[in-house]
């Protein structure tokens, strides 16, 4: 997929300045306060200097009217870190492309281009962006950084991911979860796409993965990537199949018909789980629903930010 032909067709860019209004705080408000405190640009504000801190940011000036010691307080340029990270194992190329185009995309090809999406916003705010690519191996770490060539060369990660897997790639989304959450030490917004499809670990244990995310206050959205007709649903036929676990190779030969019914009562009580654990962490859920419109899931969560922020 040639991710920059396809970010010309997403016309979510063309509603930037709309959405700038409307958005108090965000993605797309223009250059927002930052939290976090540095010494690289505007003054913000004094504090009280005390014994044995660097002299270096001392107000000489007011010392000479006060009498007392008092230290320039700064506020970075930067508004925001993001950190995208992406799961490239081998059900999230599921299912098979031969070609993705913004109206035909898996869940890697859905990942792909929405992470394309927001590094575009986070270009246009000087934003700094970072990438992690795990499937059963840690693939992929980026710091962020938010240079023009940095940028080029995450959009070139991007479009690699998008080519087609072969089967076998498996998941360990807790280790490296948990591996990803120790290296981004600055606060940070943090974006996870992925289908939580895994057999490494219980449940428990991967929800506790996802918390390690907050960690250090970060802010966290999961974009819970998955094919809703096939992997919810499951809507195939009533004729014979060989079901392939295309991670582990195992397979099943039986009538969908036979266990539609208990399939989707555990794979919804899955996701139930899921939401209900994300709301208790504090971590932001979206559904990404590959057969619904890219744009208008982007979109809708944009808008929605104006109330989480």
């Amino acid at each position: 997929m040639n991710i920059r032909e396809e970010l010309q067709q997403v016309q979510l860019f063309s509603n930037l300045e709309l959405l700038a209004r409307q958005v108090v705080e965000g993605f797309i408000s223009g250059l927002h306060k930052s939290p976090f405190h540095g010494f690289s640009s505007e003054f913000a504000e004094h504090k009280i200097y005390n014994q044995g801190e660097s002299t270096r940011h001392i107000d000489w000036k007011l010392f000479a009217k006060t009498d007392k010691l008092y230290s320039r307080k700064y506020e970075e340029e930067t508004n925001l870190r993001c950190h995208l990270i992406i799961d490239n194992s081998s059900s999230m190329h599921y299912p098979p492309v031969k070609q993705q185009t913004i109206a035909n995309l898996n869940k890697i090809g859905f990942s792909v281009l929405a992470a394309a999406c927001l590094m575009q916003l986070f270009k246009r705010q000087r934003d700094a962006v970072g990438l992690s690519v795990f499937s059963d191996t840690y693939e992929l770490y980026t710091p962020e950084r938010g240079s023009e060539r940095h940028y080029h060369k995450l959009m070139a990660h991007l479009e690699e991911l998008s080519e087609p897997r072969l089967p076998g790639q498996g998941t360990k989304t807790y280790t490296y979860l948990h591996h990803i959450a120790e290296k981004i030490h600055r606060r940070s917004m943090i974006f996870l796409f992925t289908d939580m499809l895994q057999v490494e670990t219980d449940r428990e244990a991967l929800f506790d993965a996802l918390r390690h995310l907050k960690y250090n206050k970060h802010e966290v959205i999961l974009f819970h990537v998955v094919d809703k007709d096939k992997e919810v649903a499951f809507n195939f036929d009533n004729a014979p199949r060989r079901f392939t676990d295309i991670e582990t190779g195992e397979t099943l030969d039986l009538f969908a018909e036979n266990i539609r019914e208990a399939y989707t009562e555990k794979v919804e009580a899955f996701f139930a789980a899921l939401k209900m654990k994300c709301a208790q962490y504090k971590i932001k859920y979206v559904e990404a629903d590959t057969a619904k419109d890219l744009q208008k899931i982007m979109l809708s969560y944009l808008v929605e930010r104006q109330m989480f922020a």
